[in-house]
């Protein structure tokens, strides 16, 4: 991996301190969607044991979308480095406090979604100084490869965290997992206050040609592009996470109702995904040479012909490996997103619109599940899938038919230091 473009991120004096401490906290956090529901499952009175299982898993991520929006007067200006190690921070206490309770017998339901809550008030900005890292430590040019490997340590963590965490509940219990998840996070927050220097590094500035390269033209100021290319962005990916929600609801019960298969079939099909994830994560430096504006509609179009399959009914020889493909083709668009954030943004507001992206974007899968609830009672399972597969393919052709109706300059390929 030496000879590619990821060896200026690896290399990078900085950068390599941080990415064991992120690897331990993804696989921390992989094996915590497995603990979290579970706990849960423990504290809730019989009855209403769905209703604290969902409370439980919204609370641990819907109100980055609050600490996102209001926090934001008191968090613009810092550092990546400051936002992601608060966030893991609190992470961290809020999730130890879940142990410590526990231990000492006073868990109950509603203090456990509160504290649930509490941890992931700035995951939304812990997101966002991830990214404003990378900008501030590497050139644009490695931007990519480096969002790269953050989504693909993330994809690896999310297939071998929950069989972890199945393993480690069944030898221990849930409260087990989740004290390994505090503790993963106490090393993610030691290794931003230990690695990095106390100065703030020196941001790369926003790129006065970033609208040729993707593919718009400007203003003398690129101002008013970069700010349309924000909106687009937004908009987009709003859709995109929208449209894949119900895949969430409609999946379970196109596996157990209409393929009459075993859950163990489910399981596979998100393995599938999540090894292809990881490969499209690495994969992600070698659309550097593409317009990232087309490449990134064009991702979400290939995303809903990989759902085809699923939604038309093919046997799982057929719909497995798309599913896989579909995986491919997500870890990708993360990546081409906070790519042209980095570009198009100026340096001191680029934390404070990952951070806007980060809480509109969390909302848009749960609303998507939410909605695919009703689809798939009104629709069935499978064609609520073939629903949303085709929606994503006409959201992408609209974004890129946006793209191609507005008049373009010439497009400027950016050098490649290594050769590569």
């Amino acid at each position: 991996m030496l000879s590619t473009p990821y060896r200026p991120v690896l290399r990078h004096p900085l950068l390599r301190r941080v990415l064991p401490g992120l690897a331990v906290s993804a696989l921390g956090d992989g094996m915590s969607i497995v603990a979290i529901s579970w706990l849960a499952l423990q504290l809730a009175p019989d009855g209403a044991r769905g209703a604290w299982v969902a409370a439980a898993v919204a609370a641990y991520s819907l109100p980055s979308a609050l600490g996102g929006v209001l926090l934001r007067r008191y968090l613009r200006g810092r550092s990546g480095a400051q936002l992601a190690g608060w966030n893991a921070t609190l992470r961290g206490a809020a999730l130890g406090a879940i142990v410590v309770a526990y231990g000492a017998g006073v868990l109950h339901t509603w203090l456990y979604v509160a504290l649930l809550a509490v941890s992931s008030l700035l995951a939304a900005w812990g997101s966002a100084g991830r990214y404003t890292l990378v900008a501030e430590l590497l050139p644009r040019e490695h931007h990519l490869a480096a969002n790269g490997v953050l989504t693909a340590i993330g994809e690896f963590a999310t297939i071998v965290g929950p069989p972890l965490a199945g393993l480690l509940i069944g030898w221990t219990n849930a409260a087990v997992v989740i004290a390994l998840d505090a503790a993963s996070f106490a090393v993610l927050a030691a290794t931003y206050r230990l690695a990095m220097p106390r100065t703030q590094p020196t941001s790369q500035p926003a790129d006065p040609d970033t609208s040729e390269k993707i593919g718009h033209t400007t203003d003398p100021s690129g101002s008013e592009a970069n700010g349309r290319t924000q909106r687009g962005l937004l908009a987009l990916s709003f859709g995109f996470f929208l449209l894949f929600g119900p895949f969430y609801a409609a999946m379970p019960i196109h596996i157990a109702d209409e393929l009459h298969a075993p859950a163990t079939l489910l399981g596979v099909y998100y393995t599938a995904f999540g090894i292809g994830a990881v490969v499209g994560g690495l994969g992600s430096a070698f659309l550097r040479r593409l317009p990232l504006w087309p490449a990134m509609t064009g991702i979400v179009v290939a995303f809903g012909a990989a759902m085809l399959p699923l939604g038309l009914g093919a046997p799982a020889v057929v719909s497995l490996p798309a599913f896989a493909v579909a995986g491919l083709c997500w870890a990708p668009y993360l990546s081409t997103v906070m790519a042209l954030f980095q570009r198009t943004t100026p340096p001191d507001r680029l934390p404070q619109v990952l951070a806007a992206f980060g809480s509109i974007t969390v909302i848009a899968v749960p609303l998507g599940t939410a909605i695919g609830g009703p689809l798939v009672t009104a629709f069935g399972a499978g064609r609520t899938l073939l629903l949303s597969a085709i929606a994503m393919m006409v959201l992408g052709v609209i974004a890129a038919s946006g793209m191609i109706l507005q008049p373009t300059g010439k497009v400027r390929e950016e050098p490649h230091p290594d050769g590569y």
